[in-house]
């Protein structure tokens, strides 16, 4: 199987573990652990760090008069902002980015972090974000959704996941040898991913 939005290559993998040939099934096998590492890492982290190629639009619900809180996003193109003042559910409001409003915090791409949140900073019609007249979500944002890049430590953590779940077939029940204490097991499978990737876990996602 092909590796879709994966933290790790192919290649990667085979220089982490020194494995310098492989056969079609060990690369389809890797391909799959390297699959299942990266979701989980997702899972654990309650985000995803791969960026979108193509922009899609998320409908939210303002969380005060001036701040709305998004899901991760990669990069300011095509970003698009729209509203629905008479929450008929039709977004055709216009809001115009660093004229309208603002992405938060400033400095994320510089640090290689996505932007989490849209700030207004218009004065007249967008002073504040619609006033809730029913339960729809009165804003929609387009955007490239993600991180602008995978961090270096969840690289790792996919590294060592991914060479994990490879173990794990060919050691049955966690066992990896034997000595004369008895049984060799394995360490509890993602203790140290859980670890590198807390760090990033994201608690809110609006």
């Amino acid at each position: 199987m092909a590796i879709t939005n994966g933290y790790v290559t192919l290649a990667e993998f085979q220089n982490y573990t020194g494995m310098s040939t492989l056969t079609a099934a060990e690369t389809s096998s890797i391909e799959a652990a390297i699959e299942a590492a990266s979701r989980s890492i997702d899972r654990i982290a309650n985000r995803r760090f791969y960026a979108d190629a193509a922009a899609s639009n998320r409908l939210y619900r303002p969380v005060d008069y001036y701040r709305l809180i998004v899901d991760d996003i990669s990069s300011e193109t095509d970003i698009a902002v729209n509203l629905d003042a008479t929450g008929n559910g039709s977004y055709t409001d216009t809001l115009t980015l660093n004229t309208d409003y603002i992405l938060d915090p400033v400095n994320s791409l510089a640090k290689g972090r996505p932007y989490t949140m849209v700030t207004l900073v218009g004065s007249s019609g967008t002073a504040s974000w619609p006033f809730p007249t029913s339960f729809r979500p009165a804003v929609q944002v387009t955007a490239r959704w993600g991180w602008p890049s995978v961090p270096d430590d969840i690289v790792e953590a996919c590294l060592i996941l991914s060479a994990d779940y490879m173990k794990r077939a060919s050691s049955v029940g966690g066992v990896v040898g034997l000595s004369e204490l008895g049984a060799i097991r394995m360490s509890p499978l993602g203790r140290d991913i859980a670890a590198i990737v807390r760090a990033y876990r994201r608690e809110v996602v609006a």
